[in-house]
This record gives C-alpha cells, structure tokens and sequence, in this order.
C-alpha cells in the first residue's frame, strides 16, 4: 500500500523520501521540471550539479539515454542490477534539470526491492539523490529523513536501506573511469552530496 501511495505522490508531483542501497534518497518525476526544481530547493542543491535517475530495468531508462552500442550494453549489463551509476551519453528526454552543466545523463538500475517495486508501481525511472540538506550527512532510516527534511516533503516511504556502507559507485561510460569509487572506498561525487 505505501509503495502505490508513493508513486501516486510522484505521479501528482511530489517529492518523496525512499530506501535505496546505502542511504535513503529524494525522488520525483524527472519529466517534471516543477518537482525536480522544488527537490534542488529542499536539498539546497544547485541545478548545474545533476541528478541520477534509478530504474528497476534498463527499458525505464530508455527515454534518458542515447542508445547503447553492443560494448556499452555488455559493460552495464554486468554491473545491473546493482549499486553502479553510469554517465551515458544523454537521450531526448534527459534535459538540463536532470544533467546540469553535464553531456552524460547519470543513470542505475537498482536492485533494492523497495526502489524496484516503486518504479515498477511509479511506470518508469525516478530521480535519486541522496535525502539530506547539502553538505549534512545522508540520512540512513525514515527516522532520520523525518528530522531533517520531513517538513518539506511530501510523502516518506518506509524501509530498510540496503547493506551498503559507502554511497554507489560512478563511472564514466565512454572511457570507463571511476568518478566517485563505491563499495568500501571514498572519494567525491559531482551528482550527489
């Protein structure tokens, strides 16, 4: 029942909080410019930076990105499911709000139940960012979320994150470099605070 609930809040344009592999996240509609700009505001977040679209399945990101040669689809298809964010080259439907001042459309398809069922209830991909204030620690429980943004927020979708200690892992999908390393490492992300 909160997982349709959910998708209905992104469908009226919303701003959610929701599970996702390592921290909770912020999500909307990323065909609504109007929620995406509302989402940067709660985050305090500036628009050039970018946004990551999550899907349960690389078809939900097809109007995001560009189509993928045969080497591009085998070296994604490894990594998904899974906590791996790719920056593909950009589709027609992937516009400024989402991409920033970037060329390449950061995208992942998920393999966390809750993020699965949501965009599968959802009909597509949503936007992932990570659910705090700029500069503030991710928040990791509904808890959390609740503290610090739930004023702003229109809907907090109960459930576990998943076991991950470090935000997922970013690569480039042209050369294949790591932008942000995951997993058990550190390191910077331009998409996500």
């Amino acid at each position: 029942m909160q997982i349709k609930i959910a998708a209905e809040v992104l469908h009226h344009g919303g701003v959610i909080a929701y599970p996702t592999e390592s921290v909770y996240g912020l999500g909307c509609d990323p065909k609504n410019d109007s929620a995406i700009i509302e989402l940067l505001n709660i985050k305090n977040r500036s628009i050039k930076k970018g946004l990551i679209l999550i899907a349960s399945h690389i078809d939900q990101l097809a109007p995001y990105i560009a189509p993928l040669n045969k080497t591009q689809h085998n070296k994604v298809n490894k990594t998904w499911p899974g906590p791996t964010t790719w920056l593909l080259p950009a589709g027609e439907e992937s516009t400024f709000f989402l991409r920033g001042n970037h060329a390449l459309q950061a995208v992942r398809v998920s393999n966390h139940p809750v993020v699965k069922q949501l965009c599968d209830e959802f009909g597509g991909a949503i936007v992932s960012t990570s659910a705090n204030k700029t500069q503030r620690p991710a928040a990791k429980t509904a808890i959390q979320v609740h503290r610090q943004l739930s004023n702003a927020l229109d809907y907090i979708l109960a459930g576990k994150v998943g076991g991950l200690k470090m935000p997922c892992e970013i690569r480039n999908g042209l050369d294949d470099s790591i932008i942000r390393p995951g997993f058990s490492s550190t390191g910077t992300d331009v998409f996500q605070d």
